[in-house]
């Protein structure tokens, strides 16, 4: 029995949510074949019926002369003699037909993947190129949209008896597509329950092959998105008790929105969070750089709970000197000048510790050594000539210093000198043949030194008081930001005609005021610096102006950048 109709809820529109399927042109397609390999076989047969909008607009069918004799197992099923053949095109002529009767439409079969395979293999075989079209299986569409008790079947033939089509499949082609397209069509009414109303949204029902039905509560929410703007921006679900509940960004926070809502969301957690849902605020954002930074400051300030970034949205480790007559490297969460970080992991930070003392001669102990007196005798680091004892007084603070000026120094991009001790270092283990030593060392390196860089790149940015870049929009326009110390201060666009300068003067004024913070990145976080420091970089992007001449360090790791991008896993001996 067919499916109800859908409840009279408000519905989306098709421009809403992609390619409206009433604007889809679908080209129904059957194969006839000598038999079932697209390498081995060849086509004997070509039926094909092209609709829009429940239109048929035209109609293509032709006997192929397969250039051989047809198996009798395969004329017994399909009636096709090799006499019916002879005389008719071979396949290179018919070719183009088909091709050109397909081009812009949507490849439809029923089992398509075995007559899609039949044509790509042939454009192969006779040097044409094959067009990639999209492809819909209506026995794929069948098994997502009819359950197993309606359907125990979904060949064609049962199908046709099922839905009662006025055509029946007899194994000749033409006929074969004008059956499939009432099929077609059957399923396509039963998709609308399902919350597909899109060329997009069905690909992928067929695809995934499973529907995943909206409920009852999603259907009726669909009203949420009547208010949402076609805009980029920031879009904030709401739940009974005004909080928030997810956070995301779009380019079309209108179509994004309602996307929501159809069988096209498929992840379960986020099926949960529409269901809970109240409210669904917006805010428009100049583009896509300033719904970023939003998003990511909106995550921070409300932890949505469906967020997966909402757990710890700027928890970040950092690698600092103690405050010590004999200072030593610590892992800690609060960024401090002169520390070395983000790290996203506090097991990162520490074996960049690790990594550091093997080139760095700083003490790797945990005691705190006053810079006069000293305790009993050395400990074993001492023996091990890793450490150069100053708890037994055997180094001074005069000479312990140049260890924490060589880190210092190491952070702020002054010196490499470490760097290429490490390197050189792994270079004699592989030259020993010493491999999974080597490989150890140089992959901590590598991390050292990106590591490095992320921190030299960002603690330069945020350096700048201000900095203005432009992007083009793609249509003739810019999109514009203000960065102060590391922070979005404002943002806009200059369309197409609009003499750019003035937009920038006027952000200028009307921008964020931004006092600079402690530590390394002067008060902004990691994930907003790494977000403006990808989009002020990015190919295509220009410096409009800067207050001060944007430098970072020759000798920083920057330098290293390509070591540490080629390196590769070095070879382990295998005995």
């Amino acid at each position: 029995m067919p499916a109800p109709p859908p409840a009279p809820a408000p519905q989306l529109s098709f421009d809403e949510l992609g390619t409206p399927l009433r604007d889809v042109v679908f080209v129904v397609l059957d194969l006839e074949t000598t038999g079932g390999s697209a390498q081995r076989d060849t086509i004997t047969e070509v039926g094909a019926v092209k609709m829009r909008g429940g239109e048929r607009i035209g109609e293509l069918a032709t006997l192929v002369d397969p250039g051989t004799g047809i198996p009798p197992q395969v004329v017994a099923l399909t009636g096709i003699t090799t006499a019916l053949v002879t005389g008719a095109p071979r396949l290179p002529q018919v070719l183009p037909s088909v091709l050109e009767f397909l081009a812009g439409g949507v490849l439809v079969a029923h089992n398509a993947p075995f007559d899609a395979g039949f044509l790509r293999a042939a454009c192969e075989r006779h040097g044409v190129a094959w067009p990639r079209p999209p492809v819909l299986c209506t026995a794929r569409l069948a098994r997502a949209v009819l359950t197993r008790e309606e359907a125990p079947s979904v060949k064609l033939s049962a199908l046709a008896e099922l839905f009662g089509t006025a055509t029946r499949p007899t194994h000749r082609a033409l006929a074969d597509a004008r059956a499939t397209v009432e099929v077609l069509h059957h399923l396509l009414e039963r998709i609308g329950n399902l919350g597909v109303q899109s060329l997009e949204e069905l690909l992928t029902l067929v695809r995934d092959a499973t529907p995943h039905r909206p409920t009852e509560r999603q259907r009726r929410n669909r009203h949420l998105a009547r208010a949402v703007p076609s805009a980029p921006g920031v879009y904030l679900f709401r739940g009974a008790r005004d909080e928030v509940l997810y956070v995301g960004t779009s380019g079309d926070l209108q179509r994004r929105v309602r996307s929501y809502f159809t069988a096209g969301e498929r992840r379960r957690r986020i099926r949960d969070m529409v269901a809970q849902a109240e409210r669904v605020d917006t805010i428009v954002c100049a583009h896509a750089l300033e719904a970023g930074v939003h998003e990511l400051r909106l995550i921070a300030a409300h932890r949505p709970r469906y967020n997966r970034r909402s757990r710890n949205p700027n928890a970040s480790w950092w690698v600092a000197a103690t405050a010590e007559a004999f200072p030593r490297l610590s892992v800690v969460s609060t960024p401090r000048d002169g520390a070395l970080g983000p790290f996203r992991s506090q097991s990162d930070a520490k074996e960049a510790v690790d990594t550091v003392l093997e080139a760095v001669p700083l003490r790797p102990c945990t005691l705190r050594i006053p810079a006069r007196g000293a305790a009993a005798g050395p400990c074993v680091l001492y023996e091990l000539h890793r450490c150069a004892a100053p708890c037994a007084g055997y180094q001074d603070v005069d000479g312990y210093a140049p260890a924490v000026a060589t880190w210092r120094d190491l952070v702020h991009g002054a010196v490499d000198e470490p760097l290429q001790t490490l390197a050189d270092e792994v270079a004699t283990l592989a030259a020993g043949e010493r491999f999974e030593s080597a490989a150890r060392r140089r992959d901590r390196l590598a991390g050292l030194v990106r590591a490095l860089g992320r921190a030299q790149r960002l603690t330069a940015l945020a350096e700048l008081a201000e900095v203005v870049g432009a992007r083009p929009d793609g249509r003739g326009g810019w999109e514009l930001a203000v960065v102060r110390h590391g922070r979005l201060a404002a943002a806009g666009v200059a369309r197409r005609g609009v003499p750019p300068m003035p937009v920038v003067d006027a952000l200028r004024a009307g921008a964020t005021t931004v006092l600079p913070g402690p530590g390394p990145l002067r008060g902004a976080t990691p994930e907003e610096m790494r977000l403006l420091h990808g989009w002020l970089t990015a190919g295509g992007t220009r410096l409009v102006l800067s207050t001060q001449p944007w430098e970072e360090p020759a000798r920083g790791a920057g330098s290293w950048a390509e070591w540490a991008r080629r390196a590769r896993p070095v070879e382990v001996a295998v005995d």
